[in-house]
């Protein structure tokens, strides 16, 4: 959380002091009063200003259902989000109709959403937060056919005695591919390319 201290002739003017700098609203913040103002003696000796300490609030939820709405609005559909925070963990779940075009196609623009919101929530965050947005359990889904289609490759390779290559795919749909069989007996899996057009790779493992 990110903490700053102000000053100001009134500790209203040292919180508002302290709102510019963070660039956040009353309802963003904590604050505590660190010191009083004083006109001291006839307004010339021992005059002290107001001191404030200015905290974030972990608003992550607040900021994150905020953009989603507004994501929902730009789609012009009716949806809801249901959103838990488990630790630096944000897990969101969006409930309605039609949400196949929120996933679109392949789960990219679920994944453009979930990075997007990403960037919102950790936004001014001393502490990163890891986003994770699913709908229709579609992540389970896709999991799943992931594997399946990881199987069903190495069988390929072995008969064919000859690699594949997959079709880009991001981080996370990699790493599932690299699990399946990262204790395969046959084959054996690597990434190559840049990003966004980082792809893996299914061959076979050397034989002495």
């Amino acid at each position: 959380m990110k903490t700053v201290v102000a000053k100001g002739k009134s500790i209203e003017e040292a919180i508002n002091n302290a709102l510019t700098e963070l660039n956040a609203t009353r309802e963003q913040v904590e604050t505590k009063v660190l010191e009083l103002p004083s006109n001291g003696i006839m307004g010339i000796f021992g005059v002290k200003s107001a001191k404030v300490e200015v905290t974030m609030k972990d608003d992550f939820i607040e900021k994150a259902k905020l953009f989603l709405e507004q994501i929902f609005e730009k789609f012009g559909i009716e949806a809801t989000c249901r959103i838990e925070l488990n630790q630096r963990n944000l897990n969101i779940t969006l409930e309605g109709e039609d949400m196949g075009i929120l996933i679109g196609r392949r789960g990219q623009t679920l994944d453009s959403i979930q990075y997007l919101t990403s960037l919102v929530v950790n936004k001014s965050s001393d502490e990163y937060i890891r986003v994770v947005i699913d709908t229709e359990n579609y992540r389970e889904k896709r999991e799943d056919t992931l594997k399946d289609l990881a199987f069903k490759l190495a069988k390929k390779v072995e008969k064919n005695n000859s690699k594949v290559v997959l079709e880009p795919m991001n981080p996370y749909e990699r790493r599932i591919i690299h699990s399946t069989l990262q204790n395969h007996e046959v084959v054996y899996t690597y990434s190559e390319g840049e990003e966004p057009f980082r792809k893996v790779v299914i061959d076979l493992k050397k034989t002495s």
